[in-house]
């Protein structure tokens, strides 16, 4: 849904409604699930003003407009859950985000997908 709204230009509230009637046959998730992940893709997408420039501190010469675009859209998912679910401890946050990458991108990107999330929760523990 990310993808599609970052891609495909096209507004949360369609992404999901889309992904909706695209994944209605096989769907086998649970409500709170696919409530969490429009929760998600809602509050990724509405605070990427706030988000970018926290993955741009702590991504070492890259810009994330300059990211491949599926590494992008993992960081940000990944640092809005941090500041924003709180009931999502930051360890499972950065080890899902991990998965993502190594399963959706490309050779390197899990490395760099950790290493990023890992800066962001280094500082976030620090600041507290």
């Amino acid at each position: 849904m990310l993808y599609q709204c970052e891609a495909g230009g096209v507004s949360p509230e369609e992404a999901i409604a889309s992904h909706g009637q695209i994944e209605q046959a096989v769907r086998t998730g649970s409500e709170a699930g696919d409530a969490f992940a429009c929760r998600l893709v809602v509050g990724t997408v509405g605070h990427v003003a706030e988000i970018d420039p926290v993955i741009a501190v702590n991504a070492e010469h890259w810009r994330p407009e300059r990211m491949a675009l599926i590494d992008r859209l993992i960081l940000r998912m990944a640092v809005y859950q941090l500041q924003h679910e709180p009931d999502v401890p930051p360890v499972v946050v950065i080890n899902e985000a991990v998965e993502l990458a190594r399963r959706f991108s490309g050779g390197d990107s899990g490395r760099f997908v950790n290493g990023v999330l890992d800066a962001i929760r280094k500082k976030r523990e620090d600041r507290r």
